[in-house]
């Protein structure tokens, strides 16, 4: 069996600078790690805000490095600089808004500016794009929402085999 690949990409003005330190990258890795069982292969990087740069960023990382799944934390709010949503936009075949729906509906629950986010999800080829927000409590709400349905996505679209600790998250596969 060979490794996934999964790549996390922060998107972050002030963490590419050096000027703050990437929580969200960190947060998601651990929350990975604890919940997938199979081989994985985890790549982090970091990239400024905005659109095109976080484009070539994800292109690169679907395209060059063959990542089965990227999750890019943070540039979801409604500020100016946080364009993550429209530069997934760019490089998606397809969007898949349920999960962003689902993101925002579990986030809901904690905090009431939940409903600013504007996550999603989408797929490039063989690979799977889920945006997330930036602060690690939110990544973690986010990705226990929405990861069940995801080891059956990737086996849709043609990526690696994932599963994961049905202590933690159960992988929802449809019985054939």
């Amino acid at each position: 069996m060979t490794e996934a690949r999964i790549a996390i990409l922060t998107v972050s003005d002030r963490a590419s600078k050096g000027e703050y330190e990437d929580r969200g990258g960190p947060a998601a890795e651990d929350w990975l790690r604890r919940t997938i069982t199979s081989p994985l292969e985890i790549l982090r990087r970091i990239t400024p805000d905005g659109r095109a740069e976080v484009a070539a960023e994800l292109r690169d990382l679907a395209d060059n490095w063959r990542a089965d799944l990227i999750l890019a934390t943070g540039g979801t709010g409604p500020s100016p600089r946080d364009q993550t949503p429209e530069a997934m936009a760019d490089v998606i075949n397809m969007e898949l808004p349920g999960f962003g729906e689902a993101m925002r509906a579990a986030n809901g629950k904690v905090v009431a500016t939940a409903i600013l986010s504007r996550q999603s999800a989408g797929v490039r080829g063989k690979t799977l794009i889920i945006t997330l927000p930036g602060s690690p409590n939110a990544i973690a709400t986010s990705l226990e929402a929405i990861f069940a349905p995801v080891p059956y996505c990737l086996d849709l679209i043609g990526a690696h085999w994932i599963d994961t600790d049905p202590a933690i998250i159960k992988a929802h596969r449809p019985k054939t």
